[in-house]
């Protein structure tokens, strides 16, 4: 019996190519519509030179090979998370940005201001409003960050919200308890208490004994895990906005697909885990779908960007997307390379004209990093 011979290599390449070409061709028209694709929808989208016939064989072998899945028996094809990593390697040196949004994020980064946590925080936001999806933030550290401002805000009539306000921008939380009820003129006092102590005022005169006596509790208990905040180098501090976001997004609109997307992004664990893997190759990183479970417990159909922000080109943080998996990612990498250059920006100018100091902890590892460490603990 005659032995069949195999294709020549470079036509095999040429074939493997024109499959390729057609897979994304395929992505890129469910990223815009969010609809199966079929063969003669692809074909009136830009593959004119290709017959319905040769589409469908091609669909059949992208299929088979785990790029496609086929939700009916005669309808088109949805791409699968194999398929949107491939798209989004192909992609992930082509990213597109519009001249005005770039505009728009470049203006945060060539601002003035010595609140550039805030600023940070204003660049995050940004940056969730434009993609449209959910977004985080790794903040750096600063030594000598000292607190400008302090409002104390009744809850109930047993909690206060203690607020402190630094100098570069960094708002922390403090939730008190009290046996004796302080309402909204107590808490006032308790506010200038809190005030008189930290800026070397005149204490007010109008606290009462038991408020005093609460005030001097209540200052010492923030004042102290402030500090301890303050010191605990090794742990990222993150700052997330845009959750509502999610909900535009007819994947997400299934309350089991929200509640997985959220898990992930509240689980501070899985985002620190994601963080730090965001900072070691130094470059745009992506999980896509079962790349995903290496943070979490189920699979989500969800795409995680991160891009590393510098300071005198030394990666001090990550700046981070999170959204289906369906998402125009040359949209989002240009989102983020620029976001990444307003970061940089905006930090090694500050830093520089308002003589703002990274903490050591930011240039530090192994034993060097648990000598300082150590240091703080004691």
């Amino acid at each position: 019996m005659a032995k069949t011979l195999a294709p020549p290599a470079s036509k095999r390449s040429s074939k493997n190519e024109r499959e390729q070409k057609v897979l994304i061709g395929l992505v890129e028209h469910y990223i815009q519509t969010g609809k199966p694709v079929g063969s003669v929808t692809l074909k009136e989208s830009g593959f004119e030179d290709l017959s319905s016939a040769t589409l469908r064989n091609y669909f059949a072998s992208l299929e088979a090979a785990g790029y496609l899945t086929q939700q009916h028996a005669s309808g088109g094809r949805i791409p699968t998370h194999r398929a949107f990593k491939l798209y989004a390697n192909e992609m992930a040196n082509d990213g597109i940005i519009d001249s005005s949004i770039a505009k728009e994020i470049q203006a945060i980064g060539h601002l003035e201001t010595k609140e550039v946590i805030k600023t940070l925080q204003t660049l995050a936001d940004t940056l969730s409003k434009l993609s449209g999806i959910a977004s985080f933030i790794t903040l750096p550290r600063f030594d000598h960050d000292t607190i400008l401002d302090v409002k104390v805000v009744p809850i109930d009539a047993s909690r206060l919200l203690v607020v402190l306000i630094t100098d570069f921008g960094q708002i922390q939380t403090e939730t008190l308890y009290t046996e004796i009820p302080i309402h909204n003129f107590g808490a006032k006092r308790i506010e200038n208490y809190f005030k008189s102590r930290l800026f070397n005022l005149a204490l007010p005169e109008n606290l009462e004994p038991d408020e005093e006596i609460i005030a001097k509790k209540f200052y010492n208990e923030a004042m102290v895990r402030y500090l301890v905040g303050s010191t605990q180098t090794k742990d990222e501090r993150f700052f997330k906005t845009g959750f509502s976001r999610l909900l535009n997004f007819q994947e997400l609109h299934d309350p089991s697909s929200l509640t997985l997307s959220l898990q992930l992004f509240e689980n501070e664990s899985s985002l620190k885990m994601i963080s730090k893997e965001g900072m070691k190759q130094n470059r745009l990183r992506f999980w896509i779908g079962d790349d995903l479970s290496g943070f979490t417990s189920v699979t989500p159909d969800l795409a995680v960007f991160t891009i590393p922000y510098y300071v005198n080109r030394r990666a001090v943080g990550v700046l981070g997307l999170l959204g289906p998996s369906r998402i125009p990612y040359r949209e989002i990498f240009g989102l983020l390379h620029t976001a990444s250059d307003a970061a940089s920006h905006l930090l090694t100018h500050n830093l520089y004209k308002f003589k703002i100091h990274l903490h050591n902890s930011f240039f530090l590892e192994g034993p060097e990093f648990k000598l300082l460490e150590n240091k703080a603990k004691k």
